[in-house]
């Protein structure tokens, strides 16, 4: 599985899982691309798919800030255009060091140059660290370039973190570490229709991703483009208590926008989170409080835009 293939040229690597691209991510990919210029070398990601812990460990309720295209999408924009997703599986699992050194790094790659986490383990059972990739430097013929501890603790973010973040509904938290608006993507599917009885029609999200990590429930002010336009909306996360929904769904009523959406593809950047998810005595209640909604929306437009 490779997202964008290597053209055969001589690469700058740097390897890792990049969940969020966020700005510690960042950091590296300028370094990449500055070494990459003067090197005349091309910067590549390496990085790996499924996750080692869904493979490993079998855990498959890992959830992950981006799904592949997203993660290509982003890297894209900060100005990586080669990066390679190696399949990872139980036999890839088993490479000795110096067979990934061999086999990935070098033969298929053509790594001159790996930036690199001082703490980075890899092989078979992550036996081997940074010291033994400058070994195996010296041997094929790549330098190593250590990221510090020192670098990686200036920057004081994780992916782990900006998880946690999510999971808590601190949007604001997740964006100043991502460097940019956390986003889902998804494509527009019919639903029960209850949000244009309610004068507040709906654009339902499908995500098809079952690891991409969705928030926490709640209403959430949003954009979108929609026919080269920035669109605003409130996003609701959530079981329609008040209505006795079931099943979580992802509803987007964007402002001042009418037409069709079913079957587009939207990529929908959360902004703000407004509220829980409340259940309301009655459906007029909730329309009440989707109108408080809306002007807070249309207040931190006013504001932000």
């Amino acid at each position: 599985m490779e997202a964008l293939k290597s053209d055969k040229k001589n690469t700058i690597i740097t390897i890792g899982t990049f969940d969020g691209v966020h700005i510690g991510h960042q950091k590296i990919l300028q370094r990449l691309i500055k070494v990459g210029d003067v090197k005349h070398l091309e910067p590549t990601v390496l990085t790996f798919f499924p996750h080692p812990r869904m493979v490993l460990q079998k855990d498959a309720n890992i959830k992950l800030i981006n799904s592949i295209t997203e993660k290509t999408e982003i890297l894209k924009r900060f100005g990586i255009h080669n990066l390679v997703v190696k399949e990872f599986t139980s036999a890839f699992s088993r490479l000795t060091a110096e067979e990934f050194v061999e086999q990935i790094l070098v033969k298929e790659l053509r790594a001159k140059h790996i930036i690199i986490g001082y703490d980075h383990h890899f092989g078979r059972n992550r036996a081997a660290n940074i010291e033994d990739l400058k070994t195996f430097g010296k041997t094929y013929g790549f330098e190593v370039e250590e990221i510090t501890k020192q670098d990686i603790n200036d920057v004081a973010v994780s992916s782990t973190k900006i998880r946690n973040a999510l999971k808590e509904g601190d949007i604001k938290t997740a964006n100043s570490y991502l460097g940019y608006n956390f986003f889902l993507t998804g494509n527009v599917v019919s639903g029960k229709g209850l949000g244009r009885t309610l004068n507040f029609p709906t654009a339902n999200i499908a995500i098809a991703e079952g690891y991409k990590l969705v928030p926490k429930q709640g209403v959430y002010i949003v954009k979108s483009s929609i026919n080269n336009q920035t669109v605003f909306g409130m996003m609701n996360i959530g079981n329609n208590p008040t209505v006795n929904g079931e099943k979580q769904t992802i509803e987007v009523h964007f402002l001042d926008l009418d037409e069709s959406l079913y079957d587009k593809e939207l990529k929908v950047e959360l902004l703000q989170r407004l509220r829980d998810e409340q259940k309301f005595s009655s459906v007029d209640a909730l329309k009440e409080q989707l109108h408080r909604d809306k002007q807070h929306t249309l207040d931190f437009i006013a504001q932000h835009a």
